[in-house]
């Protein structure tokens, strides 16, 4: 049996770069407006909006901001001013009740990074075969936890056939043997993203 089990996804985590350079945790400080009231939990997707960053919807496409949805880098911890001016450093952003708030984010272009597998509709983690590979896929938004900070984004389990849309944020480029359930079953892959705000040659929403 496969160990550890996973038993419920937690964002993205990054892990290596794509040119198999070590992730050496480089993060970009970037600011979060006092006004913004949408928590932000250690692996989600984030996208610069305004000067801030803000949580990103993605989950299909991730070329237009219609609903908010670019791709910009990944959110790993914050740090803030609570109501009692104390300065504080935590792993998920709480909403508006702070100011001076700063998110640490992973937005090296070239950056991977591990997600779980579920399916479309819930939670619930599920296996995708090595054909994964090479495909660009989608995401699942979810919602994190304040006991642990952690994101609940994961990868939608693809239909056969899948993967071909360029609009789609990620593009699978392994699998994660460690946590695998069976000979060709991974819970986990790695991706990069595929239009990172960061290199698209329009850079809106930049200010």
């Amino acid at each position: 049996m496969a160990y550890p089990t996973v038993s419920a996804p937690s964002g993205l985590i990054p892990v290596n770069r794509v040119d198999f350079l070590p992730y050496a945790g480089a993060t970009r400080l970037l600011p979060i407006s006092s006004t913004y009231n949408t928590a932000i939990f250690d692996g989600d997707v984030v996208m610069i909006k305004g000067g801030n960053i803000i949580k990103s919807n993605v989950t299909i496409d991730s070329t237009t901001d219609n609903t908010a949805n670019l791709t910009y880098g990944v959110f790993v911890g914050v740090q803030y001013i609570n109501g009692q001016s104390q300065t504080v450093q935590a792993q998920y952003y709480p909403g508006n009740s702070v100011s001076s708030a700063f998110g640490y984010v992973v937005d090296d272009p070239m950056a991977a990074f591990k997600v779980a597998i579920t399916y479309s509709g819930n939670t619930t983690i599920t296996t995708a075969n090595s054909s994964i590979v090479g495909t660009n896929q989608t995401l699942r938004q979810g919602t994190g936890s304040t006991t642990t900070g952690d994101s609940a984004v994961s990868l939608i389990a693809p239909v056969v056939g899948s993967g071909n849309s360029s609009l789609a944020p990620v593009r699978v480029i392994a699998v994660v043997p460690e946590t695998a359930t069976g000979s060709n079953a991974y819970t986990e892959v790695i991706v990069k993203f595929t239009n990172p705000q960061i290199l698209l040659a329009a850079a809106q929403n930049y200010v």
